[in-house]
């Protein structure tokens, strides 16, 4: 995590006039939970696309990509006209680690490798600690595929918005909802692309342009290096679930909300090898570029048939979208 804020600082350093760092919340353990805002300043309000990583702590690969995401950008706009007309429509909000107190916990050691949750204590009278974020979102919380034992991985916490990290991305985004275009939450594993809702009995009202648009980027995905992702509402292809960000942020009126779930298919599951994070981060941009792509010629050209064609241009012209490297 030191690591990570470092590289947070030294990006607003190299590249003042489109990145600064903006801190939203504390977690439980009062560790500001922060995020990137890139884009360039045009003086007037502007759209917005929001990205987290890392809102499970054994997931290491998502803050990883966050990371790759932002150093594309970054490398990209100078370079090609595409990305800076999207820069100058668009504000970025990057949260690189969203989970941040569960995410060292995660570090320590091998006994906690796979910790999943924050650091919350549990109710009185419980021994155990932590709540899963991902379950403790206000979207028909606590309905499906949770648990109330506090000792669960998957416990959505005593009430919707009980935990402090959950409170920030519901203050931030809420308080700016209609500017956001798109809401992507960054998991793993699976090689799935998760779109609203969680709960089998609720289907959002967008729900065919959101198939077209997710199997497209899908499509994009395995155009990198040939791994498919599934693309369907979680009760379709993965499980039945409540009180999912990605729920909550369609239930705001955000239009298009997504989750990641990056590499493997359980071969290693979290424990990713390290030379599948280059390849795994490369694969998802693209995935996530179609997406982003797709909004905002929706919003600002008002030509959504041309957002694949106009991203093959893009990567093309560019070339760097397999050369960049980690840090």
């Amino acid at each position: 995590m030191p690591e990570i804020t470092n590289w947070m600082a030294q990006l607003v350093k190299e590249h003042p006039d489109v990145v600064s760092i903006l801190n939203y919340g504390q977690t439980y353990e009062n560790r500001n939970i922060s995020l990137l805002k890139i884009g360039l300043n045009t003086g007037e309000k502007k759209k917005a696309v929001w990205m987290d990583c890392g809102i499970h702590a054994r997931e290491w690969i998502a803050p990883a990509f966050c990371q790759y995401f932002v150093a594309q950008i970054l490398q990209t706009y100078k370079i090609d006209p595409k990305m800076e007309e999207m820069m100058k429509n668009i504000d970025f909000y990057v949260t690189p680690v969203l989970n941040m107190d569960g995410y060292i916990h995660s570090w320590k050691n091998s006994s906690t490798r796979l910790w999943r949750k924050n650091m919350s204590p549990g109710p009185s009278g419980c021994d155990c600690y932590g709540t899963d974020l991902n379950r403790n979102f206000d979207a028909n919380w606590g309905s499906i595929g949770v648990s109330y034992n506090c000792c669960s991985s998957i416990f959505c916490g005593h009430k919707a918005v009980s935990e402090p990290e959950t409170q920030a991305v519901t203050d931030f985004v809420g308080r700016q909802k209609d500017d956001f275009l798109c809401f992507l939450t960054i998991h793993s594993y699976g090689q799935l692309l998760l779109l609203p809702y969680g709960h089998p009995n609720f289907t959002a009202s967008n729900y065919d342009e959101l198939m077209k648009v997710g199997l497209a980027a899908a499509q994009e995905i395995w155009k990198a290096h040939g791994k498919n992702y599934t693309v369907g509402t979680s009760p379709n292809v993965l499980y039945p679930n409540s009180g999912s960000s990605r729920d909550w942020a369609r239930l705001q009126g955000i239009p298009f909300s997504y989750t990641f779930e990056l590499r493997d298919n359980g071969t290693f599951g979290f424990e990713l090898p390290e030379d599948q994070i280059q390849p795994t981060c490369e694969e998802a941009y693209r995935g996530a570029l179609y997406i982003i792509t797709y909004v905002h010629d929706k919003t600002f050209n008002g030509a959504v048939a041309t957002a694949a064609a106009t991203l093959w241009t893009m990567l093309l012209a560019t070339g760097v979208t397999s050369s960049i490297t980690l840090m």
